[in-house]
């Protein structure tokens, strides 16, 4: 069961999408994240790459996000984020974009969006094959003073060589690393 942990939509349960591509963030971990970030959420543009269910996104407005954009360009996924939205009466603050990550980032930067915090959960190849942090930093997306939240697997080796980790913290199999 996924569910908003806190907030204005706090106790509602959020479809799951039906396949073993999307990965849902563990109530556990979504609790430690949003406990390190709260500040930085509320009043916030925040994006939600990568999004899967849309659980991550929700729960950023649920605690006083300004608006999220939610991208991913899996068709089941993007159904069930707009279903979840919809069950949360949060469609008039969310941008749901179907389309590969880069691509969705080019598009927003082409459009001059700017962001105060950038979630993303990508499939661990994604992170060697397409780097979104360099399209990120080389769009210049990420507004001053903003993080990138990533997650993965805690035995993936990455380095972001285009920001600063200020934070990791490991749950169970996963990692979270937060980018300045």
């Amino acid at each position: 069961m996924i569910r908003v942990i806190s907030g204005i939509y706090k106790g509602k349960r959020l479809k799951r999408v039906q396949s073993a591509l999307v990965r849902p963030m563990p109530d556990k971990l979504k609790e430690a994240l949003f406990n390190i970030i709260k500040e930085d959420v509320r009043d916030s543009v925040f994006l939600d790459g990568f999004a899967g269910t849309g659980s991550v996104g929700i729960e950023a407005l649920s605690r006083g996000a300004e608006n999220a954009v939610f991208i991913d360009e899996y068709y089941p996924a993007i159904k069930v984020i707009k279903a979840n939205l919809a069950k949360c009466e949060a469609g008039a603050k969310a941008w749901v974009i179907r389309k590969d990550f880069n691509r969705a980032v080019i598009q927003l930067a082409n459009e001059e969006k700017k962001f105060d915090v950038i979630f993303l959960d990508p499939p661990y190849k994604y992170l060697d094959e397409r780097n979104p942090l360099k399209v990120i930093m080389k769009r210049e997306v990420l507004k001053p003073g903003g993080k990138i939240i990533l997650r993965h697997h805690f035995k993936t080796k990455f380095e972001a060589k285009y920001f600063k980790l200020k934070r990791r913290v490991t749950i169970g199999d996963d990692t979270i690393c937060i980018y300045v």
